[in-house]
């Protein structure tokens, strides 16, 4: 690639190519300018032209990836983070890069007038680059908004397993929903961590909110169970309603040394029992 003439054309036209790309960044954002203010809009642009300059002076050509373009990534990384924070949508989030073609290759026609094939040559390189710097800006911004979906529900797996100190040394477990390998795994870490921080040495587990229940849940439930035990801690299974029981014995699970209850109550019950503990009318 020949050396651009792109920088130059910018800073011969900054303020025109600002004032018209600011323009077109907010026909894009109507209705949701209330998401970023103009100042923080004309502040980021400029900081894009600044550092697109920077790089092309310095000969840094159409791979993006090189080290001359890390000013760059660093700029549209933040930026891509920054959209999935105040939730704009992709297309509105490449916009701020595309919409710049139209002002820039308008400046890029009057400055190649006379000039045919540099003016094709110029606005395909403009086009090549900015077509790439706009796909990277997606890129990061759906692995951000990616990221940041990850973490939420990692977040609602955690909240949706809380572990009830029913008593001193007595645990509960309420489970709802269905109980797969990535929630088993929350499940068991929460439960072995109280266990850890109350000195626990019973808890209830309790299935009631389980809709179904097949063999891998049951597998997840004896893993709990048996990792419960190496921390020093006996575990009941409460809610086996009478299809789950059925469920069970015809799947085949082997659930000999685990105690189990229908209900909750009965479970609690069982476990104040081998506390030597009672509840009485006062």
């Amino acid at each position: 690639m020949t050396k651009s003439s792109l920088p130059v054309i910018i800073a011969r036209n900054e303020e025109d190519l600002l004032s018209e790309w600011i323009r077109l960044q907010n026909d894009v954002l109507s209705g949701r300018l209330d998401r970023i203010s103009q100042p923080q809009l004309r502040a980021k642009s400029q900081d894009f032209l600044r550092v697109l300059s920077a790089a092309l002076s310095g000969g840094a050509g159409l791979d993006i990836g090189t080290s001359g373009w890390s000013s760059m990534r660093d700029l549209l990384t933040e930026f891509g983070r920054q959209r999935v924070e105040q939730g704009f949508t992709p297309s509105e989030t490449a916009a701020f890069v595309l919409s710049f073609k139209q002002p820039l290759f308008a400046r890029i026609g009057v400055a190649y007038a006379s000039n045919a094939q540099e003016l094709q040559d110029e606005i395909w390189t403009a086009s090549e680059l900015l077509d790439k710097l706009g796909l990277y800006t997606i890129e990061v911004f759906q692995k951000t908004r990616e990221n940041v979906i990850s973490r939420q529900q990692q977040e609602m797996l955690e909240l949706s397993t809380p572990v009830v100190e029913l008593w001193n040394g007595l645990l509960a477990l309420p489970l709802i929903g269905t109980l797969d390998s990535e929630r088993t795994q929350i499940v068991m870490q929460n439960l072995l961590e109280a266990i850890v921080e109350k000195r626990a040495d019973l808890a209830i587990i309790d299935i009631t909110g389980v809709p179904t229940v097949d063999t891998l849940v049951a597998q997840h439930l004896l893993k709990t169970v048996a990792a419960a035990r190496l921390m020093g801690a006996d575990c009941i299974i409460s809610g086996i309603r009478p299809q789950i029981a059925q469920t069970i014995i015809h799947l085949g699970v082997d659930l000999a040394g685990v105690m189990t209850k229908a209900t909750l109550a009965d479970a609690f019950q069982l476990a104040l029992k081998k506390k030597n503990l009672a509840i009485g009318r006062s």
